[in-house]
């Protein structure tokens, strides 16, 4: 399974240093794949065996683009791995569809692992499932689904943040249904916590998880890391 934490505008270089060794002690001993998206600040050439990835780049190698960083500086840092389409990307800070496919075909050529994010928000939900896929398969237009180092997170958006979960029906159906679209593995987000995070990983179709403000407990962060393992030899 594959375990990521999504650390968004959170903690300083010594804090994220701190983090990632504590949770890569632990996740050495775990089968689990772990992933860790620090702030663009703390990015650095950890001595890991988590996968660091960045929350965010331009699709460019360098130039003109204020507040961005681009190839180059996640090369210095050996970053292989980008999170794409997360919906503060999406709502808060207006990346269309066409940007985002964008950004996903340059790092691709670049050969990145690729977190590619994909949800609904709370209007869009209450209009009935049909709405909801109709929705997030707009999401998926110029995304390359075949692409091998592709990863799919499925993240409500109205779920983030908020405490608020759909129901296990609810996911395991929405991920039957987004399996159609890409063999690629599929993580559950959207208040992932440590007394939930068991129930995702146990259903059909979720192949792992990806935690925002529950993952900076790194002790709870941990646990799911665990909770993955003791599923995993359960089914043994």
């Amino acid at each position: 399974m594959i375990i990521a934490a999504n650390l968004k505008t959170n903690f300083t270089r010594k804090e994220t240093a701190s983090y990632i060794e504590e949770v890569g002690k632990y996740a050495q001993k775990s089968a689990q794949k772990v992933m860790v998206f620090p702030a663009m600040t703390s990015l650095d050439n950890y001595l890991t065996p988590l996968t660091i990835g960045s929350q965010n780049a331009y699709p460019t190698l360098n130039g003109a683009f204020t507040g961005e960083i681009g190839l180059e500086q996640l090369q210095e840092f050996e970053i292989k791995t980008i999170l794409i389409g997360h919906s503060e990307r999406r709502h808060i800070l207006g990346e269309s569809q066409a940007f985002i496919a964008q950004k996903f075909e340059y790092f691709k050529d670049q050969g990145f692992e690729i977190v590619y994010c994909v949800g609904e928000p709370k209007e869009v939900r209450e209009a009935g499932s049909e709405a909801t896929l109709e929705y997030i398969a707009k999401q998926y237009e110029g995304i390359d689904t075949t692409y091998d180092k592709l990863i799919i997170a499925y993240e409500p958006v109205w779920a983030i943040g908020t405490g608020l979960t759909p129901t296990l029906k609810d996911i395991e159906t929405i991920h039957a249904e987004l399996k159609k679209k890409s063999t690629a593995p599929l993580l559950y987000g959207g208040s992932v916590k440590i007394t939930n995070a068991k129930d995702f990983l146990a259903l059909d179709n979720v192949d792992g998880v990806l935690v925002g403000s529950a993952a900076l407990y790194a002790e709870h962060f941990c646990t799911m890391i665990e909770y993955a393992d003791e599923l995993e030899n359960e089914n043994k």
